[in-house]
């Protein structure tokens, strides 16, 4: 069996190694590690493998928290140290900007992070009956795999969620629709928890009284959803209380639908909207963009600072809900939404929006290639911040708004998002001086 060095981590949390001139990544492997690995995958110039016995342990190596971690594919870095799962991130993110940006920053932030368990505020858990195992499986799928991972806690769900797990599993079995139902979805406010049953067909009335004492028994709410995420519903209580994340630095309350996207790790989107906000700084008498805003999740907070601010998003559906986002905090007199794809953005078109002081960006894992093209060497803002998703989307959109457009990547920093997978959430700031 052959083994490998393992030099460095990928933006996934896999080892990567070099054997023979081809590169190896091996999941399970940490830096410094040597191991013995087994490929699943193999390519000309690389290999995916899977390491199958330590030879020499790293440092950074920790015994797993979860009975699960190796099987469920929800978690790829348990077994690596919490602080070293940080700078190996932050590492990634350096390494993105300098080999796909060729740019560098003049300084790095120090990381942001929160707790390391019970962090995820929302989740899709897949359901499937397999008779070989028992009756109904809930949980996140398999490593590589289409099948779901025979879960009976979680330890990156809060404890109210993971405790859940196997009343979820018999609940679904008692349903009369228990094999045309393939999805649950997590939604978890200030105080209020949802799930989301994707039902196939419709449920019987001793479904409904199934459904409503689970949400007695459990404290949580129960919405149906027949067809996409549009046709979500409350079905027990019919009443219930709207879902809600808090601000509390900006005395904002955000209200949001359970299908509706927010980030899952509400503490720390707190630490990231509060140093946006300070990166961005605006003030008073100033035109700011927020570009891909969403709900508004950093409009209203830099409204809140006393700027103006522009929202833009692709989806009119979004767009609505952040008008009704600005006005139930009152800033509606500060805040305008529009629909726009940013993904065919020219310059003609950004300039038809106005002057802008400052811009915010925080786009999808796909980044915002057209929309920094668009902005003018010349005219353009003065400052960006852009939050990203994906390192190598962002090195990329950097190298353009530094190597072409002239700013000066002033500082750049993760986010630690998501604790245990190789999930990289960083930011950046960009200034034209």
């Amino acid at each position: 069996m052959p083994q490998a060095r393992i030099e460095s981590l990928d933006h996934e949390g896999h080892g990567v190694a070099h054997v023979e001139g081809k590169t190896i990544f091996i999941d399970g492997a940490l830096p410094f590690e040597t191991v013995s690995y087994t490929s699943y995958r193999r390519k000309p110039t690389f290999e995916n493998a899977q390491a199958t016995e330590i030879q020499s342990e790293s440092f950074m190596r920790v015994k797993p928290k979860c009975p699960h971690f190796g099987v469920c594919g929800g978690c790829s870095l348990q077994h690596m140290e919490f602080t070293a799962q940080v700078a190996a991130k932050q590492r990634v993110l350096e390494d993105n900007l300098q080999r796909i940006g060729n740019v560098k920053a003049q300084a790095m932030m120090p990381a942001l992070y929160g707790s390391e368990w019970g962090y995820r505020h929302r989740a899709r858990l897949s359901v499937r009956h397999v008779a070989k195992k028992g009756g109904m499986l809930v949980g996140f799928h398999e490593k590589r795999s289409s099948f779901i991972a025979d879960m009976t806690e979680c330890h990156v769900l809060p404890k109210s969620m993971s405790d859940q797990l196997p009343a979820l599993r018999e609940l679904t079995r008692k349903l009369s629709i228990f094999d045309r139902m393939p999805q649950i979805e997590l939604a978890i406010g200030e105080n209020i928890t949802v799930l989301v049953f994707r039902n196939m067909e419709a449920i019987t009335p001793e479904d409904e009284a199934h459904f409503a004492a689970y949400a007695d028994q459990w404290g949580v709410q129960i919405w149906l959803q027949p067809k996409g995420p549009d046709t979500a519903y409350p079905l027990y209580p019919k009443d219930a209380p709207a879902l809600t994340y808090e601000m509390p630095e900006f005395g904002i309350t955000m209200p949001f639908k359970p299908t509706e996207f927010t980030q899952v790790n509400h503490g720390v989107n707190r630490v990231m909207v509060e140093r946006a906000i300070n990166l961005l700084d605006p003030q008073p008498g100033e035109v700011i963009a927020d570009m891909f805003c969403g709900l508004g999740n950093f409009t209203l907070p830099i409204a809140r600072r006393g700027a103006r601010v522009l929202g833009m998003e692709g989806l009119q559906q979004l767009v609505d809900r952040a008008f009704e986002g600005a006005r139930f905090n009152g800033l509606q007199d500060r805040t305008d939404f529009k629909v726009a794809n940013l993904f065919e953005m020219t310059e003609e078109w950004l300039d038809k929006l106005g002057h802008f002081d400052k811009m915010l960006i925080d786009p999808p894992r796909d980044g915002a290639m057209e929309l920094v093209k668009s902005i003018s060497a010349e005219t353009g803002p003065k400052r960006i911040v852009y939050v990203s998703c994906n390192p190598s989307t962002l090195a990329r959109d950097a190298n353009v708004l530094v190597n072409v457009k002239g700013y000066t990547l002033k500082s750049a920093g993760v986010v630690n998002m998501f604790p245990h997978t190789g999930h990289v959430e960083s930011m950046a700031w960009f200034e034209k001086e």
